[in-house]
């Protein structure tokens, strides 16, 4: 069978969409917001929602119009069903099994990539895909999630720095700094693995292997030369060093013991990988991914740059309340990073309009 075509993929970007809702008002529930009661009750399952639902959801939608076959569209509608079944309070068995085969399908689809292109930055995306599935694995068979979160971090950072890599293959990039970018992806893996028996010391050792990555990707990551640009390709640069940086920050929390469970920083070391980082990598791909997968038009405008700076400075809102000790601040900052993803779905379709009833023109 041929792969979807572009109105086909709308339904499996809802689902998406809808677990990103739901994950949003659900981590609100968790600084004590008041929220609807349907949402209160998702609390518990925030991460589950934000990234093996929402983010799970669109990694392997991206990964399925890439290699333009039908079977790998089974993977983002395995993830959106998941997070519907979360969302709908069926058995939770039901959507870590969906999220499970979801993995697996991802893993499949970026194997057969790694052997069509067998090169470092393929081999990368291959290996967030497998952390993505252990981490499923670790919260199908242990029932804790919380072990399951250093998992999920890997698949994010371990998806964007491979598409990262990718493109340093147009600069002059030293053989030693791609020996050294094996080494740290390495580590990061060692340090999980090494967390099963070792908890404490594994965490550490991830964390500083993150924070070896960010560094790397700040000095030889093509952002560097782009963001001396103008236009769609400035804005995707700013958004890919700032990135960079709350990386480096939630490496530094991490190494100080801030991703283990219970440590005051907790909330600040995750939020500066899952949200400064991740989140400032989707702002910035978006205009990007959303014409590839779904064939719609996106105008480039300095409006963008409105969410981002609310992301940011929400961010560091939410890290300063963590690291001091300020309930109200932290919840403040958590409503501004909802308000800040709210105000880039609104700016996206915005643009989206404005490129639509501007195309005739263009077309005479």
């Amino acid at each position: 069978m041929q792969a979807l075509p572009p109105l086909a993929r709308l339904p499996l970007l809802f689902l998406g969409l809808l677990a990103l809702v739901v994950g949003v008002v659900a981590g609100l529930a968790r600084l004590a917001v008041d929220v609807p009661a349907w949402a209160a009750t998702q609390a518990v399952a925030h991460g589950a929602f934000m990234v093996t639902a929402f983010l799970g959801t669109v990694i392997s939608l991206e990964r399925a119009v890439a290699l333009a076959r039908f079977w790998p569209y089974l993977a983002p509608l395995g993830a959106g069903l998941g997070g519907l079944a979360l969302a709908l309070g069926l058995p939770l068995l039901w959507a870590q099994a969906l999220f499970t085969a979801a993995a697996i399908l991802l893993l499949a689809g970026s194997v057969l990539v790694w052997r069509l292109q067998p090169l470092p930055h393929t081999a990368t995306l291959a290996l967030g895909a497998a952390a993505w599935l252990s981490g499923n694995l670790v919260w199908l068979l242990s029932g804790a999630m919380v072990l399951a979160t250093p998992w999920w971090m890997a698949f994010l950072v371990l998806t964007i720095a491979g598409e990262r890599l990718e493109l340093t293959r147009l600069l002059p990039t030293p053989p030693r700094a791609r020996a050294l970018f094996t080494v740290l992806i390495a580590l990061q893996l060692a340090g999980l693995i090494v967390s099963f028996w070792q908890p404490a010391p594994g965490i550490r050792l991830f964390a500083l292997a993150l924070l070896g990555l960010a560094l790397w990707l700040l000095r030889h990551d093509l952002a560097r030369h782009t963001v001396r640009q103008t236009g769609l390709p400035r804005y995707i640069a700013v958004c890919l060093l700032a990135g960079y940086g709350w990386l480096c920050v939630g490496g530094l929390l991490g190494a100080a013991g801030g991703f283990a469970p219970g440590h005051p920083w907790r909330d600040a070391a995750l939020h500066a990988v899952f949200l400064g980082f991740v989140f400032s990598m989707i702002l910035g791909h978006a205009p990007i991914i959303l014409p590839a997968v779904a064939r719609i038009r996106i105008s480039h405008s300095p409006l963008l740059y409105l969410p981002l700076v609310v992301l940011h400075v929400s961010v560091l809102g939410r890290c300063a309340g963590s690291l001091l000790d300020l309930p109200a601040l932290t919840r403040a900052a958590g409503l501004a990073n909802a308000a800040a993803l709210l105000l880039f779905v609104l700016t996206m379709l915005l643009l989206i309009l404005r490129s639509r009833s501007s195309a005739p023109a263009r077309s005479h």
